[in-house]
């Protein structure tokens, strides 16, 4: 064969070779890693696991996954790994997220290794509104009982960057009410042990959390705790006889640096439980990521699961979590300066 003949040959053999190559799906054969910031078992490592477990068979390739718990630090330990560590080839993902996470890099904590309006946002299947739930054998039944208590209820948190701590120091700030908070925490069903020994009094935390499992169940059956605060603008269904933050800024008449300062922290709700990946994963990777999470916010399969679980459902799009995390960290100087006095900096 003439050498002119083999080279053609050869070209044609290589173009062949790559146009199968370019015909095999990224993610086929290999194993996408699910971060979770949490112990196991509670309700962000169970959200986690439950979409890991189905948006692989939304993505070209049907590529594997595994689960790693991260838990520490509020979720920063995870967040910063996701951040720093983690390559942004789209095989290494944190399964759900805190919101509030980024308070900690407005306000300039020096633990903070992440840049919160560039993580990769995937989607989110919650939108978060809280409550707080209150020993009920303690003297404080109403948001009034702990304005006029001489004494401040105990309320635990993992860290200063999750509802759990903010939402006490916003109500103090808002309605004039006082808590003694107490963090370190490495999860919340830790805080929810020291409840139950009497250690603690409350915890601020989402509804959708206080209705999807236990020892919740049980509680309310046994009328245990009461449910004395919640931030959505309106009444949640399950909590028809609870009052809004907002209902009770109208009635104590907060201020109106106060009623923004609130707006900019309740609007981490929006957030919900995100799915959120590193910076810098290759746009066509993104798209994949994100159609197959809104795949499986209607896969069939996956919303007999959730109706099984009882979970709520309102999924959020990745762009639109994109476009909200812009918008919280680009806060003017005197918002983030309010938000440092409610953080105590």
């Amino acid at each position: 064969m003439k050498i002119g003949a083999m080279m053609v040959v050869l070209s044609s053999l290589l173009l062949q070779s790559w146009n199968v190559q370019a015909q095999v799906p990224f993610f086929q054969g290999k194993t996408i890693k699910i971060v979770v910031g949490t112990q196991s078992g509670v309700l962000y490592d169970q959200w986690a696991r439950l979409i890991a477990a189905h948006i692989v068979k939304q993505i070209p390739g049907n590529p594997d996954y595994i689960v790693q718990n991260m838990p520490g630090a509020g979720h920063k330990i995870a967040a910063n790994y996701l951040y720093t560590v983690a390559k942004p080839d789209g095989l290494t993902l944190i399964g759900s997220i805190i919101p509030f996470l980024y308070f900690d890099q407005l306000i300039g904590r020096t633990e903070v290794q992440y840049d919160w309006a560039k993580f990769t946002w995937i989607g989110s299947p919650v939108r978060g509104e809280s409550q707080m739930y209150m020993r009920a054998d303690t003297p404080y039944k109403t948001i009034e009982d702990v304005r006029k208590a001489t004494e401040p209820p105990r309320c635990g948190a993992l860290s200063t960057a999750e509802s759990a701590y903010l939402l006490p120091k916003l109500f103090e700030q808002a309605l004039g009410t006082k808590f003694q908070l107490v963090t370190g925490y490495q999860g919340g069903s830790d805080i929810d042990l020291a409840v139950e020994r009497g250690e603690l009094h409350c915890r601020a935390f989402t509804i959708e959390a206080f209705f999807a499992r236990e020892p919740y169940h049980s509680w309310r059956k046994k009328g245990f705790v009461r449910n004395i605060i919640q931030t959505g603008r309106k009444r949640d269904p399950r909590l028809p006889d609870v009052p809004t933050t907002y209902e009770l800024m109208d009635e104590y008449k907060t201020p109106e640096p106060s009623r923004r300062l609130a707006n900019v922290i309740l609007a981490a709700g929006a957030l919900g439980r995100p799915m959120l990946g590193p910076p810098g994963i290759p746009s066509d990777r993104v798209q994949i990521l994100r159609e197959a999470f809104n795949k499986t916010m209607n896969d069939p399969e996956f919303l007999a699961e959730i109706k099984k679980r009882n979970y709520e459902l309102e999924p959020t799009p990745g762009e639109e979590l994109e476009a909200i995390a812009k918008e919280v960290m680009s806060q003017p100087p005197e918002v983030i300066e309010r938000v440092k006095k409610l953080l105590g900096n």
